[in-house]
């Protein structure tokens, strides 16, 4: 009895010590999003859930965030590992801070195309960019729309805006009143805020940026030079595993909805569901998504982009095109075949 004992002790013990082993070998990685928890964060939830990243030994936290901007500035201060954001957001932070020691780096792109629209109410008159003109325009400041407006007036010759800055809740709903004649912000957004708010997507004009000669890209995950340093294992993995997740989400984008609801109970599904089937439609299976490869960039364009954030933007030195991006932890060809045949 003793004997049993003794080896049912021995036992335990060793299994204790062989899960302490496989959690120290277990790296921690601190994601941030771009914005709160909502339908495309599913691309992130679902892995997450799924058990995807600790597949590959990472223990990944993910948060809300509150901007591209903030996610930026929080990957380069060494708070979060990596993070999602807008590209033309870290194109922005490379130009304006030369000099600093922590510059974060682009390492998959998701939004191959930027999600940014102007956005009117058909009663307003406007139909097209050129009814732009003269108009008076709102978003909040930081909306990457508003700040990459002036690369849509060239391209299509609009003059004469004037701009209304507000809070994020207040942009449909001042364009409701007639407070403003157009807004700009993500489509997956906006446009279903304006529905929350009681208008029709009838009755909604939209002018996605993409159709009007802005070719910019959208939202890339980005990760910290130290981890890129000193693990670029882990950022492979990280990568690897969010692509197998991808490709859930972007199949079956209905049950990746529950990824969400779990993370933030009041979210509405219905909702939620129809932003991220739309942001999968529009800028992640687009066309420009398929001719160049899911997570992947066509450097030429990369090129054009870096000089028009640096024109647009007004920064304090030109952005390098070649710095602000690393593919050389993509995943296999493979793990990139993600986006449904068309």
């Amino acid at each position: 009895m003793k004997k049993r004992q003794l080896l049912k002790s021995t036992v335990a013990a060793l299994a204790l010590t062989l899960l302490g082993t496989a959690q120290a070998q277990t790296t921690p990685i601190k994601f941030q999003l771009d914005w709160r928890f909502e339908g495309p964060s599913a691309l992130f939830l679902t892995p997450a859930a799924k058990g995807y990243f600790k597949d590959v030994k990472l223990d990944v936290t993910i948060d809300a965030g509150n901007g591209s901007g903030g996610t930026v500035t929080r990957v380069a201060s060494g708070a979060y590992d990596m993070g999602f954001a807008d590209l033309a957001a870290l194109m922005e932070f490379h130009a304006n801070n030369p000099d600093a020691p922590n510059k974060p780096v682009a390492v998959m792109m998701v939004y191959n195309d930027t999600p940014a629209s102007v956005m009117a109410l058909k009663k307003s008159g406007i139909k097209t960019p050129a009814d732009l003109s003269g108009k008076k325009l709102g978003a909040p400041v930081f909306d990457a729309g508003r700040r990459a407006f002036p690369i849509f007036a060239k391209a299509n010759a609009v003059t004469n805006v004037t701009w209304t800055a507000m809070d994020p809740p207040l942009r449909e709903t001042m364009l409701v009143r007639g407070d403003i004649d157009a807004i700009t912000g993500f489509t997956f957004t906006s446009l279903l805020n304006l529905e929350a708010r009681g208008i029709k997507a009838a009755d909604v004009v939209v002018l996605p940026y993409p159709d009007y000669g802005v070719k910019l890209y959208g939202n890339v995950i980005i990760a910290a030079p130290k981890l890129i340093k000193d693990n670029p294992a882990v950022v492979k993995a990280f990568l690897s595993a969010f692509a197998k997740g991808a490709k859930l989400v972007i199949a079956n984008p209905t049950a990746a909805i529950a990824d969400v609801k779990a993370r933030d109970g009041i979210v509405n599904t219905e909702l939620e569901t129809r932003r991220l089937k739309l942001a999968i439609d529009t800028v992640i299976n687009s066309p420009n998504a398929r001719a160049e490869g899911f997570g992947q960039i066509n450097g030429p364009r990369l090129s054009l982009m870096a000089s028009q954030v640096s024109d647009a933007f007004n920064t304090k030195s030109r952005v390098n095109a070649d710095v602000v991006w690393n593919g050389a932890f993509l995943p296999t060809k493979a793990e990139l075949d993600v986006l449904p045949k068309k």
